[in-house]
């Protein structure tokens, strides 16, 4: 099994890439998705989060009201690290249970967004980071997302680097390109990831003396 770490600031295209990647054979393990699993109605990491932050972040159905949520822990770093410690342990929890259910020869993606901030790149064989310009991120989070430039502003400024970043990759994808030239260059990565899955299997299946 080849782990795979694959993180990228928000807007960079990270979401895109995970999706070719699955198109060619990745078993993907989606950190936000778990994270929004574990919070869900009824669970004890909801529970958790209104003890911390108050009945206010919920919507009248009692699900999490996940804006209020965000104009509250991104525009304060100790407020975020509050929500972080309640859903990250449940996260990894879960991360670590889908891992062990995939394949032996698997490349198992994991689609991490703050992998760096956390300091979880030796957790990973190979670790990538999709990049894009700073300016590149900011149009997509309000063009495509609806977002507001300051509401933009404040999650970009709440995450690594970009220097960062690029700092624990094994490979860079940079995304300032159009969608046929992100496919190609995800292709070759793929490609690469085979040949070093396929190069550990190898390695463990050499006899002992």
């Amino acid at each position: 099994m080849l782990k795979v770490g694959l993180t990228g600031g928000i807007g960079a295209g990270k979401s895109e890439v995970s999706r070719l990647l699955v198109e060619r054979g990745a078993v993907l393990i989606d950190a936000d998705r778990i994270a929004r699993e574990v919070v869900a109605p009824g669970t004890p990491g909801l529970a958790a989060v209104v003890e911390a932050f108050g009945e206010d972040v919920l919507t009248d159905d009692g699900s999490l009201d996940r804006p209020k949520l965000g104009s509250i822990v991104f525009a304060d770093p100790e407020q975020l690290a509050v929500l972080n410690s309640i859903v990250h342990p449940l996260v990894g929890r879960r991360s670590r249970e889908l891992e062990e259910a995939a394949a032996e020869d698997a490349v198992v993606v994991h689609d991490v967004p703050l992998l760096a901030e956390n300091g979880l790149a030796p957790l990973y064989d190979v670790v990538i980071v999709v990049d894009a310009d700073a300016e590149t991120q900011l149009d997509r989070l309000v063009r495509l997302r609806g977002m507001t430039e300051e509401d933009a502003r404040a999650r970009m400024a709440a995450q690594a680097s970009r220097e960062q970043r690029r700092a624990i990759a094994d490979v860079v994808i940079d995304n300032d390109v159009p969608l046929e030239e992100l496919e190609r260059r995800v292709k070759d990565v793929w490609a690469d990831l085979v040949r070093r899955a396929g190069a550990m299997e190898g390695s463990s299946q050499e006899p002992q003396e």
